[in-house]
């Protein structure tokens, strides 16, 4: 028996209709108001640690929902004492059994006070600001891309936005909400940076690992034999955990701090070092979990405890996946050329929702450079299409939802 045809992917809308929404979006009025908004959200200071600062962004984020679409026809918050809320807002479509999920978010790397010395700038060609690339352009995206399927009259699947505050973190306590949120959606834009005209197809899975030695205190002059060092005992396991990365397999292994000792004429009791991890396979992630699971000091006198583990899966695109991508190829090629499909090293909330067999694109954000390095900026000229791109997408889904996995 032959095997079933393909799903073919969902028809790119018209190229007159996204031409209407290249129009749209390049209009100077609906240019200043994005630019505004992310304005806005980058001012807004939202460090993954400041309580405070993260419900200040949550308020925001529903303000300009409001401001810019209408009330939502379903909001729901779900609130942490601790860490940065999960903000759901669903608006309702004009087409039946339609829902898209739109996933970003608001927490950043940057600690409070760096707005102070490193002010929102638009110079020439480039905005610049923490957090305007990671990734608050792509938040303000989202809401105008809608916007612009609404101004417009076209049709529109149901959008729930999710915005996230512990990204930057792990997205230990968003992840069930997030992937929640995915069950009954025909596809996930997640709004994270994107590449040059470009979208992220793959993604490494990402592991998160602490390594801790153990072992004996001594005078490092008078009774030298009497102690184990745990720096000494980290030492050799670091080299052995180094040596396990395999470039050509995509498999890399940073070890990102160490800390351990007392004093420089005291035998060092405990010792720790974090551990970054990222792998493009199953197989790999399966590979590292056996060298962990070996490593062994020099000296049986010093214990080794490995705790922390895999924070995101590899991201690959399924059947479902490459149709999404077909899609947002085939409006991208109209409002300016075809998509680069990118695979990076970098980890993102997709990772989750592709684990689990969804549909799901990734870096449809905004187009820029220096994500968590203080030359972060976005390409101004490059808003625009990025709001179409995204626009086109979400009217695509609408008229042809995805199916299969």
């Amino acid at each position: 028996m032959s095997a079933p045809a393909p799903t073919p992917a969902p028809r790119s809308p018209e190229g007159p209709v996204l031409s209407r929404i290249s129009s749209w979006c390049r209009t100077p009025e609906h240019q200043d108001g994005y630019l505004t908004d992310l304005r806005r959200l980058v001012e807004q200071e939202s460090p993954s640690d400041e309580k405070k600062l993260l419900d200040a962004t949550a308020d925001l984020l529903l303000e300009l929902l409001a401001e810019r679409l209408g009330e939502p026809s379903r909001t729901v918050r779900h609130r942490h004492p601790e860490l940065g809320d999960v903000v759901e807002a669903e608006y309702d479509g004009t087409v039946t059994g339609a829902v898209v999920t739109v996933v970003g978010h608001y927490d950043t790397v940057w600690p409070a006070g760096t707005i102070t010395d490193w002010p929102f700038t638009v110079t020439g060609t480039t905005a610049s600001g923490p957090g305007v690339f990671d990734m608050k352009a792509g938040l303000a995206q989202g809401i105008w891309a809608l916007r612009a399927l609404r101004d417009l009259g076209l049709p529109r699947p149901t959008v729930r936005f999710v915005f996230n505050g512990d990204e930057e973190t792990g997205s230990v306590v968003s992840r069930p909400l997030v992937e929640r949120a995915t069950e009954d959606a025909v596809a996930t834009l997640v709004l994270e940076p994107g590449g040059e005209w470009g979208v992220k197809a793959g993604r490494k899975g990402v592991g998160i690992f602490n390594l801790t030695a153990n072992g004996l205190e001594a005078h490092a002059g008078l009774d030298p034999a009497k102690g184990a060092s745990a720096v000494h005992g980290l030492a050799d396991v670091i080299g052995d955990l180094v040596a396990a990365a395999d470039p050509e397999r995509g498999t890399t292994v940073n070890v990102g701090r160490i800390s351990g000792g007392t004093a420089r004429n005291v035998i060092a009791g405990e010792a720790t070092c974090l551990v970054d991890v990222r792998v493009s396979t199953q197989d790999e992630i399966e590979r590292i979990d056996g060298v962990l699971a070996g490593l062994a000091t020099g000296d049986p006198r010093v214990t080794l405890t490995v705790t922390g583990g895999w924070n995101r899966p590899p991201m690959r695109p399924g059947a479902a996946g490459r149709r999404l991508f077909a899609l947002a190829d085939s409006v991208a090629t109209h409002i300016r050329g075809p998509l680069a499909e990118l695979f990076v090293g970098g980890g993102s909330d997709a990772n989750f929702i592709a684990a689990l067999g969804r549909p799901v694109l990734c870096g449809m954000g905004a187009t820029g450079d220096g994500a968590h390095a203080r030359h972060e900026h976005v390409t101004v000229a490059d808003l625009p299409d990025r709001v179409a791109l995204t626009a086109g997408t979400l009217l695509g889904l609408a008229a042809e939802p995805l199916s299969g996995s």
